[in-house]
């Protein structure tokens, strides 16, 4: 028997998940955080990080070198 079951998700065609709403909220999971992925015993272990990483602005007009920059930002080696 599982522990905590908190909901079932499906791996999609592109090996992605959607963490399901209660886990979410219950670890005050937001939109942009870091996740680490473990496996422990064969099973896969979803922990929080407390990194950040700088979100692009999306939309047109997004230069590589505005990339490049926010990379180097977020790894505190700005130019």
């Amino acid at each position: 028997m599982l522990g905590d079951t908190m909901g079932l998700t499906k791996v999609t065609r592109n090996y992605q998940i959607t963490i399901p709403s209660d886990v979410r909220r219950k670890l005050g999971i937001k939109v942009g955080d870091i996740l680490l992925v473990e496996v422990e015993d064969g099973k896969v272990v979803l922990k929080k990080s407390k990194l950040e990483l700088p979100l692009l602005p999306g939309g047109e007009g997004l230069k590589i070198e505005d990339i490049e920059e926010a990379i180097l930002r977020g790894q505190g080696e700005e130019e």
